[in-house]
C-alpha cells in the first residue's frame, strides 16, 4: 500500500471573518503596548483560561498539561513532529493536516469515512489500513480525527467515535482530537457530542483552534490538552521543544484576547450562541438549494461549511468540460465569484466531483452586512442574503442543466 500522494497546494488563507466583538477587541487594544514576550507554549493567564474551559465541559485540567501556540497549524506540526511514526487521516479531511504530516516528514495515510458523518474514519476500514501499514513494515502512530468536522460539517455519532477511538488506543496510537467546532453545533441540544477524551485521558490530545470559533479568523491562537499520563507529559515537552525551535510563540496581545475568550463571558457566550445560530440557518438554506439542484451533501450540523458530491452530475458536468474537482473547483469558483475549493484539497481523488462550500460569503463583504445578520431574527429575510442565495441555486441548478 503506497501512502497518500501529494495534493495540489491547499487553500490555506483564512476567509474574512465576523465583526470582532467589541469586548475581545477592548482586551487587545488594552494590551497592545505590552512588550514582555508571552512564553512558549502560553503563558499562565492564558494556560488557566484553557483549563477553565476545558472543566466547563467535563476535561478537569491542568495548566501544565496545556500549550498555546498562535494557530493551529504550528501546534498541529510540532504535535506530528513529536509523536513520530505514520499519520492516519480521514477522506475527506481539513486541507492542512495532510500538508502539515508532509512538512514533519511523516507518512500519510487516508481512510474513508462512514456514509453517516465525516471526520471519523470508517472502524473496519481504520483497522484494515493500520493492518496493511504494519505489513508494509510502517509504523501506524497517530490518528487525527474530528468530530465536529471541517470539511463536511457534519457531526459524529458518539458509537462510531467510541469505535474508532477504542481501536486506535488497543493499536497503541495517539489520537489527536480536533474539537475547533465543537461549540459550533447548529442544534447544541440536540446533536451530542462526544469528546474522545473524556473516556480515554491518556491517549488523546485535544487541539482547539479559537480563530473563528471564539476570536477572529485572522487572529492565529490555538491551544492543545495533554494527556496527564502515560506518555503525555513527555510528548507535550517535545512539542513546546519544537514550539521553541521556530519561535512559534502567540503576540501578547493576541494571547491576552484568547484568554479572554476562553474564560467566556456573557459577551462571548453571545456572540458564539449566535454565530452557530445563523450558521445553521445558512447550512440549512444551502443545503436545500442544493438538494433541489440534485446535488449530494450530508446535511450540515456544526460550523460553516458543506461538503458537497456532484458525481450524480458527472454527464452533465463532462458537457461543460468540467470532469474532475479541479475543473469544478474552477467553474464555481467563477460561476459564485469566491473560491470554491474542490476535493483534492481535502484528500480525496481529483476524480471525485466534490468541492467544500462555505455559507458566510453569503451575509455581504462589509462587517455592517455581517453584523445586521447576526442581530437579525430571521437572516434569510434580508435582501442581500436573499440575493446570495439565489445565485448560489442558479449556480447548482445551472450545472444540472436546468
Amino acid at each position: 500500500m503506497q501512502s497518500s500522494r501529494p495534493a495540489l497546494p491547499a487553500v490555506t488563507a483564512p476567509e474574512r471573518g465576523l465583526p470582532v466583538l467589541p469586548e475581545i477587541a477592548a482586551r487587545l487594544a488594552e494590551t497592545a503596548a505590552r512588550t514582555q514576550p508571552e512564553p512558549i507554549g502560553g503563558g499562565p493567564e492564558l494556560r488557566a483560561a484553557a483549563c477553565g474551559y476545558w472543566a466547563r465541559r467535563g476535561l478537569p485540567t491542568g495548566p501544565e498539561h496545556v500549550v498555546a501556540a498562535p494557530g493551529a497549524q504550528p501546534l498541529l506540526l510540532a504535535l506530528l513532529a513529536a509523536a513520530g511514526g505514520d499519520v492516519l487521516l480521514t477522506r475527506p479531511c481539513a486541507a492542512w493536516y495532510g500538508p502539515l504530516a508532509r512538512l514533519a516528514g511523516r507518512p500519510s495515510y487516508h481512510v474513508p469515512v462512514p456514509a453517516e458523518c465525516g471526520g471519523v474514519p470508517d472502524p473496519f476500514a481504520f483497522l484494515e489500513t493500520v493492518r496493511r501499514i504494519r505489513d508494509e513494515g510502517g509504523r501506524p502512530r497517530v490518528l487525527v480525527l474530528s468530530a465536529a468536522d471541517d470539511p463536511t460539517g457534519t457531526v459524529a455519532p458518539p458509537e462510531i467515535v467510541h469505535e474508532v477511538c477504542e481501536a486506535a488506543v488497543a493499536e497503541r496510537m495517539t489520537v489527536i482530537s480536533d474539537e475547533t467546532w465543537r461549540d459550533m453545533r447548529h442544534d447544541p441540544h440536540g446533536t451530542l457530542f462526544f469528546g474522545p477524551a473524556e473516556m480515554w485521558p491518556d491517549d488523546v490530545v485535544v487541539l482547539t483552534d479559537l480563530a473563528g470559533a471564539l476570536t477572529p479568523t485572522v487572529w492565529p491562537a490555538a491551544v492543545a490538552r495533554f494527556p496527564a499520563g502515560g506518555h503525555g507529559p513527555v510528548l507535550r515537552g517535545r512539542v513546546v521543544a519544537a514550539l521553541a525551535a521556530v519561535r512559534a510563540e502567540m503576540p501578547p496581545p493576541v494571547a491576552a484576547a484568547a484568554a479572554y475568550a476562553l474564560t467566556e463571558p456573557d459577551p462571548v457566550r453571545a456572540r458564539t450562541a449566535a454565530v452557530a445560530r445563523l450558521y445553521g440557518v445558512l447550512g440549512a438554506a444551502a443545503h436545500e438549494r442544493l438538494d433541489a439542484a440534485g446535488v449530494l451533501s450530508r446535511p450540515p450540523q456544526a460550523g460553516p461549511y458543506l461538503y458537497a458530491d456532484l458525481g450524480e452530475l458527472r454527464t452533465a458536468l463532462a458537457a461543460r468540460a468540467v470532469t474532475d474537482s479541479v475543473e469544478l473547483e474552477a467553474h464555481l469558483s467563477t460561476a459564485l465569484g469566491r473560491t470554491v475549493p474542490g476535493g483534492h484539497r481535502f484528500g480525496d481523488a481529483p476524480d471525485a466531483l466534490r468541492v467544500r462550500l462555505s455559507t458566510p460569503p453569503l451575509l455581504g463583504a462589509t462587517d455592517d452586512l455581517r453584523q445586521r445578520a447576526l442581530d437579525a431574527r430571521d437572516p434569510l429575510a434580508l435582501p442581500e442574503i436573499r440575493t446570495a442565495l439565489t445565485t448560489f441555486g442558479s449556480a447548482f441548478s445551472a450545472l444540472a442543466g436546468g
